[in-house]
């Protein structure tokens, strides 16, 4: 018995109707002079970190150095101005004003400046300054004034040559005193000699060791902080 073919495996495909090509799909969008816009998502932008808020910080080194220096100073004129105020005698207000302004000059120059004109304060108060500060002010003064001009001029290499000014002034007043004045005997009294160089010579060890720590320190700070060569 035969067995008849089966229909459907003879049916023409749609593919054998048109030639034995594939039917073409709907034609595809071309852009003319551009590309095709693209169609994807665009990657988010790179977001800059977060900062840590900034942390309050204490008093600098240099604030804490500008307060020691603003209090020094004062307290050392205002200690100044109550020896130059108050009665005493004029070996005491010779050795306070001449070691005092030296003093205070270690807390800045205008300290400095500023003990030397309170050395005329006692002229201004209910006290009557002692007959010898006549001679004393304008003497001392200028040598005084000559020294924190030479001290200001350099570092701790000075101080000698500022020693020698301010004791080579009072010893060629001493000695050419009485031939300008023959009442002028107070720059030739040992007392007067004694009390202005031994203030100054204390003055003058103050702002040597002073300048030394401080100098030191520096050198310290630079080797834990070397400062990095450029290039």
């Amino acid at each position: 018995m035969t067995v008849p073919p089966d229909p459907q495996t003879d049916a023409p495909t749609p593919h054998a109707e048109a030639g034995g090509r594939p039917a073409a799909g709907p034609p595809a969008s071309r852009s003319l002079g551009r590309p095709a816009p693209e169609t994807g998502t665009p990657a988010p932008a790179p977001t800059a970190p977060e900062l840590a808020p900034a942390q309050p910080q204490g008093p600098t080194r240099g604030t804490t150095h500008a307060l020691i220096h603003l209090l020094g100073g004062v307290l050392v004129l205002g200690l100044l101005a109550y020896f130059m105020w108050t009665p005493g005698e004029w070996t005491t207000r010779l050795f306070a004003w001449v070691l005092l302004t030296i003093v205070a000059d270690e807390f800045g120059g205008w300290y400095g400046y500023g003990g030397l004109a309170l050395g005329a304060l006692g002229y201004l108060s209910p006290v009557t300054p002692p007959e010898q500060w006549s001679v004393i002010l304008p003497l001392v003064g200028g040598a005084l004034g000559g020294l924190l001009l030479l001290k200001h001029s350099g570092g701790l290499f000075v101080l000698p040559f500022a020693g020698v000014l301010f004791a080579g002034t009072l010893l060629v007043a001493a000695r050419l005193g009485t031939r300008l004045d023959p009442e002028l005997t107070l720059p030739a009294r040992v007392e007067f000699q004694r009390t202005a160089l031994v203030a100054l010579g204390l003055g003058l060890l103050v702002s040597a060791v002073r300048q030394t720590v401080d100098w030191v320190l520096r050198v310290r700070a630079r080797r834990r902080h070397p400062v990095p060569l450029p290039g």
